[in-house]
């Protein structure tokens, strides 16, 4: 009985560090890409599984903050394009706003 449970538990474990790694978007995978990390998981169930948690999942988790997990604290993100959160943080708006504004009425 003991054994069977162990291996209930070995199968749960193994099959949630392969959803995480699917899961896991591609650019917060750390280490290695993650076809390589499945490979790891598979052929090494138990070691594969505690070198995924240790060295290759996001920094944040699965719950945490999508923006800043998986990067350092004080790097910025290369790829990732910075959008205005409103019109009143936009350059262009606001250029476009005053040339309005300082129009004469026609």
């Amino acid at each position: 009985m003991p054994s069977v449970l162990l291996g209930l538990a070995l199968l749960a474990f193994w099959l949630y560090c392969l959803f995480d790694i699917v899961s896991s978007p591609e650019q917060d995978v750390r280490n290695l890409p993650k076809l390589l990390w499945v490979l790891v998981v598979v052929l090494l169930p138990g070691l594969g599984g505690m070198l995924w948690l240790l060295l290759g999942r996001p920094l944040g988790g699965p719950l945490g903050d999508q923006a800043v997990r998986g990067r350092r604290p004080g790097r910025p993100d290369r790829n990732r394009h910075v959008v205005p959160r409103g019109p009143d943080d936009d350059p262009d708006f606001l250029r476009d706003l005053d040339r309005r504004i300082r129009r004469p009425d026609d």
